[in-house]
């Protein structure tokens, strides 16, 4: 019978220090269902409320507090300045239908620019009733007055119509409603510019208009840099300011009461209103296509003008406040 050996005990483990075991809470993130609301719903770097850069505009421009540069080469869009109202002021001197001959050919290529650039966001308007449509409103504004102006929009606005029927269906209202806002924008606020030159004395009319406007481009600049903090429209053009804008409108003022008590021998409030009216004008007009370039994504209309872009970059501020110009001056200093 096997005898049983005893196991001799086990050394005795050498006695070391307790280790502490730190509590670690780990969090599960919630799932969050995706939706309108949901922060995992934005894009990288998107945050609810922030303001993010449209597609095809520059990352200079920030908001007017910064005085962010404009991106521009300013000694050409001076020079480029410059040499556009040399040219305007020369035409008038010539002959007044020089002048309504360069705005036919400013028109043409307006035209011209807003229609491709309207391309970006698939709008096709009917070029060629609208080149036609142009000339034709503008040579009966000058011949026929504001009856000629008018009847020569709504032969263009039925031609533009017609013209789109041999595109088929497909598309008809989109491309139509274009065409015909093409008309409306261009050519037939442009046709109260040649308005202004009809009467005797419509070189002082034309240069009263275009002074005014330049003062509020001339007044918003300068008082937006020294002054601008507050934006106007931030989300449609970042640089307009508040202060700018009253730049705009004591600039406009000035030169708008000196020119009616000079010029045209009329009361100082007929300038002080005229001029608050151009400066408003203005700036819509320099908004309402910063508007349109933002829709479509793109930072110019056009690259003709170094400094500035396209023609239609310059006429942007022109186009409304020529109508606002030959109504007011109709009124406060009637021929």
């Amino acid at each position: 019978m096997a005898r049983s050996r005893a196991v001799p005990p086990l050394p005795p483990l050498p006695s070391r220090s307790p280790v502490e075991v730190p509590d670690v809470t780990v969090e599960v993130p919630a799932v969050v269902p995706p939706g309108p609301d949901a922060v995992a719903d934005l894009p990288t770097g998107e945050l609810p409320g922030a303001e993010v850069p449209e597609a095809g505009m520059p990352e200079t421009e920030k908001p007017v507090g910064g005085h962010g540069r404009a991106g521009r080469d300013l000694r050409a869009a001076i020079g480029v300045g410059l040499a556009l109202v040399a040219v305007i002021i020369g035409s008038l001197v010539v002959r007044r239908e020089a002048f309504v001959g360069l705005v036919v050919v400013a028109i043409l290529i307006g035209v011209v620019e807003l229609t491709r650039a309207l391309q970006a966001g698939s709008f096709r308007a009917p070029q060629v009733p609208l080149l036609v449509g142009a000339v034709a409103m503008l040579v009966l504004a000058w011949s026929r007055g504001p009856t000629g102006l008018v009847t020569g929009f709504l032969v263009t606005v039925l031609a533009v119509l017609l013209w789109r029927l041999g595109d088929g269906p497909a598309g008809y209202l989109h491309d139509a409603a274009t065409g015909v806002f093409v008309a409306l924008y261009v050519p037939l606020l442009a046709g109260f510019a040649v308005l202004l030159v009809v009467p005797d004395d419509g070189v002082a009319r034309v240069l009263t208009f275009i002074a005014t406007v330049a003062a509020s481009d001339i007044g918003g600049y300068a008082a937006g840099v020294l002054f601008g903090r507050h934006a106007m429209a931030p989300s449609i053009s970042p640089k307009k300011s508040w202060e700018g804008m009253a730049g705009s409108v004591l600039v406009c003022v000035a030169v708008g009461v000196a020119l009616f008590t000079l010029t045209f021998h009329e009361p100082w409030w007929g300038g002080a209103l005229f001029g608050v009216a151009i400066a408003v004008s203005a700036t819509i007009g320099d908004l309402g296509e910063s508007l349109i370039k933002r829709d479509l994504g793109i930072k110019d209309m056009g690259n003709l003008l170094p400094g500035h872009g396209g023609l239609m970059d310059r006429l942007d501020s022109l186009l409304p406040s020529a109508a606002v110009a030959y109504l007011l001056l109709s009124l406060f200093a009637p021929v």
